[in-house]
């Protein structure tokens, strides 16, 4: 056995000779991001050996001045003795420096107040059936001397009126206690449907006045929350990091695959549930001086397969055809069965999933549009690490799914990243000068570039005509920003590292470039195909509302530009902010939208692209910029003379 030290993380363990380094890194409890689950090919789990020495594959992603100064792939190295392992900050940055939409700001006040007013102009009323009421009970005595809990269902009966009293083994276990404590004054926390009731909990005195739950979205990858106060529907804690699975793969299919090897699957739920929901529970509870046991209700919504990691089930045939998932809507389930830190008599609603590819994250964005309720032909796109599209109105609701990949979240791109802390995030290029300006996320030095700047970047290539409209570098420019290797791989400088002193130059080369036009081209074909399916074109979309992580920083114009939005009248394009939470936000908050996400998952058609006759030629025509058919862009074809 060697010893593995992690000098960056006061950290030591024990390994097997020929172990993989990347699995000593996940065994000893430390984060590392691994977008690729360890194949090799994105080269984002970077460390240095400090000392000692580990066998270690050679990687296109690693320079000779990098191994040189000791830096290696975790997942192309293996342990070969005692060694001594730095984990570059960076990697902890994909995890908890993570940019995610500002819950609290006063934009999306706006759009959880709109989501409200939407709702009940849809006809869809408030109101929900978790209550609480105070209760005075008589004291026991010799001549009254029946147990606690008949004690306390009788006064239920007797005060609300009410036949059938139950209560759970977590609540019957605090009721001597509580009792005595508080002088028999106490307030219980209760389901009422119909003629039955449900106590979920008990508290001393009156505390009627505090009643919350929890909303949650689940993307592949980040995760947001929010605290909402039931009695008057106010947001008062939120919280949101990346979600703890990306170490295990940043796409779905890597996590499914990885959810097959030993003790996978109970790792992929730990990290959602102990490592990602609980600590981000923890916050808001601090934040708000909430106590878990106070939480009453509480809806999750995610893609597919994070539905079913959420709750521990096998999702392997999610991808395999006929791409059948275990579930799509689950049963109703307590919290202290998933360790969920909320009252353990809570119960837990996932929101439900329309097919392997079109999740709860949809339904519940679906809710929140109004999209099932419109007169008007609206184009939903939940844009992230997957492209979940819905295209209808109050008649007909189809979606689909297009395999974008992690282009969007900045996997696959030599020197893109996750929307965190020194993140270029838009771009513009002088098309005289070619010499880029660049913002970045936290105004730090730059460090790589994330989804909304690598769509600006492209633009702004192709527009300084830089790149030809196949992704490749044009020659003959006369710039140092633009360079070709001895294999005649060129590549645009968008950060010199002499620039910025940062340790290398920040490029993207026409490898990248391919990569995001395979992205976009993923998104505009599943649009076009699906839109095509129902015998319509683009002339008939009236709005067309964006959703996701990325799309609270994407420029329109861009995504436009380089074909991967249909270029329609821009006043028709809204950005709706977390689309998901909002869903969960209003099941939470009403029953009658409960019940109409329920009705919205039944009535969705599922298109499946992969058996669509005509959709492969449309995806390959979509491989360009903006399109090969450029009179499906005339905004660009004037843009570009041609």
């Amino acid at each position: 056995m060697a010893k593995v030290n992690f000098t960056s993380h006061g950290v030591q363990v024990e390994a097997k000779n020929g172990e993989s380094l990347l699995a000593v890194i996940r065994g000893a409890g430390i984060f590392i991001d691994a977008p690729c689950n360890g194949n090799g090919s994105c080269g984002k789990c970077k460390v240095k050996i400090i000392n000692g020495q580990v066998n270690c594959s050679k990687s296109n992603h690693i320079s000779e001045e990098e191994l040189a100064q000791g830096y290696v792939l975790a997942c192309c190295s293996t342990v070969n003795g005692d060694v001594d392992v730095e984990i570059p900050s960076t990697a902890d940055d994909a995890m908890h420096n993570m940019k995610i939409e500002d819950l609290g700001g006063e934009k999306e006040k706006i759009i959880f107040k709109e989501a409200i007013e939407k709702l009940k102009e849809n006809g869809i009323k408030l109101g929900i059936n978790i209550k609480k009421s105070f209760l005075q009970i008589p004291e026991p005595t010799l001549d009254d001397n029946i147990s606690d809990v008949d004690r306390l269902i009788r006064q239920v009966r007797n005060t609300l009126g009410c036949g059938n009293v139950q209560c759970g083994l977590s609540v019957i276990k605090n009721i001597p206690h509580i009792l005595r404590k508080n002088n028999f004054n106490i307030t219980i926390t209760y389901i009422e449907e119909e003629n039955n009731i449900n106590i979920i909990n008990i508290e001393g005195n009156d505390t009627s006045n505090k009643l919350y739950g929890v909303a949650i979205d689940i993307g592949t990858t980040s995760v947001a929350a929010c605290i909402i106060n039931l009695n008057s529907g106010d947001i008062i804690a939120k919280a949101s990091s990346g979600n703890a699975q990306i170490q295990y793969g940043a796409d779905v299919i890597n996590r499914i695959i990885y959810a097959g090897k030993k003790d996978g699957i109970k790792k992929l739920n730990d990290a959602i549930i102990k490592y990602t929901i609980n600590p981000l529970l923890a916050k808001m509870y601090r934040e708000s001086s909430i106590e878990s046991h106070e939480i009453a209700s509480f809806v999750v919504a995610g893609n597919t397969t994070m539905s079913h990691l959420f709750l521990g089930i096998q999702p392997d045939y999610i991808r395999m055809e006929p791409y059948i998932p275990a579930f799509l809507s689950s049963p109703y389930i307590k919290a202290n069965e998933l360790g969920v830190d909320v009252n353990p008599e809570t119960t837990i609603y996932l929101a439900p999933s329309v097919a392997s590819y079109v999740g709860g994250d949809i339904t519940a964005g679906a809710l929140a549009s109004g999209i099932w309720n419109s007169e008007e032909n609206v184009l939903f796109i939940d844009l992230g690490t997957n492209g979940e599209i819905v295209f209808g109105n109050r008649e007909f609701l189809m979606s689909c799914a297009c395999s974008a990949g992690p282009a969007f979240e900045g996997g696959e791109i030599s020197c893109g990243m996750r929307a965190s802390s020194g993140a270029i995030e838009k771009v513009e290029i002088d098309k005289n000068t070619y010499e880029p300006k660049i913002q970045i996320i936290g105004e730090e030095k730059p460090i790589g570039i994330c989804g909304s700047g690598i769509i600006d970047l492209i633009y702004q290539l192709m527009v300084a005509k830089i790149i030809d409209r196949r992704g490749k570098i044009v020659k003959g420019l006369n710039t140092p920003r633009v360079r070709f290797d001895e294999h005649g791989m060129g590549e645009y400088i968008l950060a010199f590292k002499e620039e910025y002193n940062i340790e290398k130059n920040i490029t993207i080369n026409e490898v990248d470039i391919d990569n995001f036009i395979r992205a976009k081209g993923a998104v505009y074909s599943g649009i076009s195909s699906m839109i095509s399916s129902v015998g319509m074109d683009f002339d008939c979309i009236d709005r067309l509302y964006i959703a996701g992580g990325i799309g609270n920083n994407l420029d329109v114009e861009s995504s436009i530009m380089i074909g991967m939005l249909p270029d329609i009248p821009r006043d028709k394009v809204k950005y709706i902010g977390n689309s998901s939470l909002i869903g969960c936000y209003l099941t939470i908050m009403s029953k009658e939208a409960k019940d109409k996400l329920e009705e919205i998952s039944s009535g969705i058609t599922y298109l499946e692209l992969s058996v669509e006759p005509g959709y492969m030629d449309e995806f390959v025509s979509a491989c360009f910029l903006p399109h090969t058919d450029i009179e499906r862009f005339p905004t660009v074809k004037q843009l570009l003379g041609e």
